[in-house]
């Protein structure tokens, strides 16, 4: 009996740890009461071996509920994900309508008109103003529109006379005048070319104030020393040439063609309008 009992505790030394806890209060038991037996059986107990005391102190330490927890596994960390920030959204713009390009005047134009000869010799203001009135689809009498210029025995004074009454006659602000005190500067003669194409091109005839003698650009020679009034209907060449409508009829001939640098010489310490 004695061997089997030490066996048996060999046995369970050397099992698993858990094994051991699971079964120590078992065999402490069976162990007192095979002590006793033997006890009675046999007369005094022998010593145990100390080494095989100490296992079961050992042992039974355990059983007296010092049972080894179980190897603890951490609980797995929560990760809080951070929520990604929206993405921004740009703001919505919106682009403003691009402007029409400016249509270019062009490179040559003549105005329909109605040409009627002055009816005496101090009216070439009135009829130069007529003529251009009628590119406005206007046709006034040559006395109403010497009323409305102020036109006496002595002709027309300025060029701001056939300002006021192509404004008044055709209901428009469009005309303004422009004067010459004396011999034209490059700039003032590219002045009026833009003003030329500026005001045909829109459908308005311009009226110019002239003084002296000047050639046309088929060598036609015309002299007026004491000044003469005389419409401007068309230009060509971007309005480096334009074409004349006179009411003097000298010689037959109502129209020509002059460059605008002849034709600003001529307007020197005069005028227009345009």
């Amino acid at each position: 009996m004695k061997h089997r009992q030490q066996l048996r505790l060999r046995r369970i030394v050397t099992a698993s740890p858990y094994r051991a806890s699971v079964v120590s209060a078992a065999v402490l038991a069976v162990g007192l009461t095979t002590g006793i037996l033997l006890a009675q059986s046999h007369g005094p107990v022998q010593a145990e071996n100390p080494s095989t005391v100490a296992v079961a102190e050992k042992i039974g330490g355990q059983a007296a509920g010092e049972i080894a927890p179980a190897p603890e596994t951490p609980a797995p960390t929560a990760t809080s994900a951070t929520p990604s920030a929206a993405p921004s959204t740009p703001p919505a713009t919106t682009k403003a309508p691009a402007k029409p390009a400016k249509k270019a005047p062009p490179a040559s134009k003549v105005l329909d008109y109605e040409y009627e000869a002055q009816i005496n010799g101090w009216y070439c203001g009135p009829a130069a103003t007529r003529i251009a009135l009628t590119a406005r689809d206007r046709s006034p009498s040559q006395d109403e529109v010497a009323a409305a210029l102020g036109t006496t025995g002595n002709g027309t004074n300025s060029a701001d006379d056939t300002t006021r009454g192509l404004n008044q006659l055709a209901k428009t602000d469009f005309y303004r005048s422009t004067f010459i005190p004396g011999a034209p500067s490059p700039a003032q003669m590219d002045q009026l070319q833009a003003d030329v194409v500026h005001a045909i091109s829109n459908g308005y005839a311009v009226v110019a104030n002239i003084v002296g003698s000047a050639t046309d650009t088929d060598g036609g020679w015309h002299a007026y020393d004491g000044g003469h009034y005389l419409t401007v209907v068309g230009y060509r060449d971007n309005g480096r040439t334009v074409q004349i409508a006179d009411p003097a009829f000298v010689n037959g001939v109502s129209s020509y063609w002059m460059t605008t640098i002849d034709l600003a010489n001529w307007m020197a310490t005069r005028g227009y309008s345009a």
